[in-house]
């Protein structure tokens, strides 16, 4: 059989309603089959359900679609999420929203930035008027 490690594995989804369940089952075989354990797996797909719903409803691709690619070595799955949307203002984005208070308000959107940073390891965006980037990495923690 050969060895995952050091391998891409790349998809092409269309934005529709609830495809981060395709990407949620991808990353889960990915990281059963690295040995993550299945906290790092919720961790790791809570982030891109929230990737994937930002895409979704912010980008204003005119392709809808979602390029997501996954970097596997033994110790971190890196996961690539890019569009060809707009873009926003990384400025614009509060650093840390007051999410007791988004729970009791009747806009609950806007922390899902701040969950991908608390739920991954590394991340990183690059944005412009021709798309967005979205780096995210998975270390896998030593038992």
């Amino acid at each position: 059989m050969e060895n995952i490690f050091e391998q891409e594995i790349e998809l092409t989804v269309p934005m529709i309603q609830d495809i981060e369940t395709v990407i949620m089952n991808t990353s889960s075989s990915i990281a059963k089959f690295s040995d993550f354990t299945q906290d790092e797996i919720e961790e790791m797909n809570q982030a891109l359900i929230e990737a994937c719903i930002n895409a979704v409803e912010h980008s204003k691709s005119e392709d809808r679609k979602l390029y997501i690619k996954f970097i596997v070595t033994k110790e971190q799955i890196t996961v690539i999420f890019r569009d060809n949307g707009k873009g926003f203002d990384i400025s614009s984005v509060e650093e840390n929203p007051d999410i007791k208070n988004k729970l009791k308000s009747s806009y609950k959107r806007g922390w899902g930035i701040k969950l991908i940073k608390t739920l991954m390891d590394q991340v990183e965006i690059e944005t412009s008027s021709t798309g967005t980037i979205l780096k995210m990495t998975k270390l896998k923690q030593e038992l």
